[in-house]
């Protein structure tokens, strides 16, 4: 596994073992540019554009607009989206710029970028932690956490900015226990352009009363670059009264317990790859339900390509659950008892061991560099275990010898528990069923073997979905995938042969109601990309 990509460190990991703010709704406008009017504009001929090309996670693309925008307030953020309209610019919106596909890029004449805008802080008119969306999901963690001892479920990569990451439906591995970050979301903030070409901010909650609540509701799991320009979050869990901050958000366990095990593939056997799969597919099938004594277990299984060389290679799991549990340590001997059983060669790479929780979550963040690299991805929910028919499959692709591809990647991710106990049309997220998350990658330094590492996967994805005409068309075993992992061949009836649209994959129900929200907030469709939302016709 390259060491450039995000889904290479991660494996690589695997395998060796793996001061906040409080304020007032005033205080969430003040920058580090205070008093400045306009946002920053920066064009190709200042020595900073190059910079800001740069800063993205997908290698294969690079944005080259007429000028990038870095605003610090949302009147600049105002400005700016005003300034572009009236001069008939496209507009494309970025805040940690880890989107899979080139949304951002393609086409645009106008970057905002968010990552100027990176505050975390407790506004105590709203009673709410807001956030701005530049700020990286590290940072959120460790000024929530040591400055009122909670958090929110997100994800691992510390790269990630909460801009795209909250409202395209967050996880991590909190989430079996916590839920979903817009599980959480209590206001958003957008900066939309109504019919007339105007530009203004909106403020909406989840509040049942509130005329905005739609587009709230749009912002729980509806994708960014749809709507308009997310420049503030607030977060409070459902439910939560008073104005104490240290009971509006969950409290992470204080200690996590982890582990990580693995295998030489010079060890494992179709048979034991077999038994392996579906070990870890029924324990989840099992053990997945938001009153399981597991529901704090999160345990990423990482299968990286056999390589074709004198070394084969490896794969690895881990496994972290909430170490202050009584009997913690027994609950993840019995997981690892029953995920290995029946498959020899089982090596422990790290043996169990405590760390303080952010400590934790700090051994487990990445960096943007680490996540940067050549990569395409591909996503699925999972209701069920993987067939035996897709464990073959799976197998048989990684494993081949037909293509020399650098590096690919399996990555099986726990999910379930607590996500599952809300209705699929009470946020745009719909999948509310599922109990596991799988990727699939490939990587690649060479810029000539592009075409043949995207044929590949391309092949591989279409044949664990055989059945369903290439994608994860919703039904017993899968639920569609993921919109913060956007896969742009999913438009492409060469390789989605369904006949399902590919706005069913990622949204099901929901996707009418998101363009009628479409409608009213983005009417002259100013906020667009490959997969956006479109308007009803």
């Amino acid at each position: 596994m390259s060491g450039t990509t995000r889904r290479g460190f991660i494996a690589g990991t695997a395998a060796l073992g793996s001061a906040a703010l409080v304020g007032s709704p005033a205080d969430a406008a003040v920058t580090m540019e205070q008093g400045v009017r306009d946002a920053a504009v920066i064009a190709p001929s200042d020595a900073r554009y190059e910079d800001l090309v740069l800063r993205r996670t997908s290698e294969r693309f690079f944005p080259r607009p007429a000028c990038f925008r870095l605003p610090t307030t949302t009147e600049q953020v105002v400005r700016a989206v005003d300034e572009a309209v009236r001069q008939g610019k496209r507009i494309t919106v970025r805040s940690g710029g880890h989107c899979y596909e080139n949304f951002v890029g393609d086409g645009a004449e106008v970057i905002i970028d968010m990552s100027a805008m990176r505050q975390v802080t407790f506004d105590r008119h709203r009673t709410a932690f807001m956030i701005e969306p530049g700020a990286g999901l590290w940072s959120v963690f460790e000024r929530l956490y040591l400055g009122w001892g909670v958090t929110i479920p997100g994800g691992q990569c510390g790269g990630v900015a909460a801009g795209g990451h909250i409202q395209g439906g967050g996880y991590g591995p909190l989430s079996r226990q916590f839920g979903s970050v817009v599980d959480h979301l209590y206001a958003v903030e957008v900066v939309v352009v109504d019919r007339s070409g105007r530009a203004r901010a909106v403020v909406a909650t989840h509040e049942p009363g509130d005329d905005n609540r739609d587009l709230w509701w749009a912002h729980t799991g509806g994708g960014g670059g749809n709507f308009g320009v997310v420049t503030r979050y607030w977060m409070r869990s459902p439910g939560t009264t008073g104005n104490d901050p240290t009971r509006l958000l969950p409290k992470p366990p204080a200690t996590t317990l982890g582990a990580t095990i693995g295998w030489s593939w010079r060890e494992v056997t179709e048979q034991s790859f077999h038994r392996l799969l579906r070990n870890y597919g029924e324990w989840h099938e099992r053990n997945s339900a938001p009153d399981s004594r597991y529901a704090s277990l999160f345990s990423p299984m990482l299968i990286s390509r056999r390589n074709t060389g004198a070394d084969p290679g490896g794969f690895a799991m881990v496994a972290m659950l909430d170490g202050s549990l009584p009997g913690a340590d027994r609950l993840l001997r019995d997981y690892l008892a029953e995920i290995t059983e029946g498959v020899p060669g089982t090596i422990t790479v790290r043996p169990p061991h405590r760390l303080p929780w952010l400590a934790a979550v700090k051994a487990g963040s990445l960096s943007q560099s680490d996540e940067s690299g050549t990569f395409k991805a591909k996503a699925a929910y999972l209701r069920r275990r993987f067939t035996d028919e897709q464990i073959r499959t799976a197998y048989a692709h990684l494993t081949s010898t037909d293509h020399n591809n650098e590096r690919a990647l399996l990555l099986l991710l726990s999910y379930g528990g607590k996500v599952n106990t809300v209705a699929p049309d009470a946020t745009a997220m719909s999948q509310r069923d599922s109990i596991m998350k799988v990727v699939y990658t490939v990587t690649w330094t060479d810029p000539n073997s592009e075409q043949a590492n995207l044929d590949w996967i391309r092949r591989w994805y279409s044949a664990m979905y055989r059945d369903t005409g290439g994608v994860p068309v919703p039904n017993r075993v899968n639920d569609g995938s993921y919109i913060n992992y956007p896969d742009i061949d999913t438009i492409d009836p060469k390789w989605n042969k369904s006949g399902v649209p590919w706005h069913t994959l990622y949204y099901k129900d929901n996707y009418r109601k998101l363009q009628q929200v479409k409608l009213r907030w983005d009417p002259r469709d100013v906020f667009r990309h490959a997969m956006s939302i479109t308007l009803p016709h």
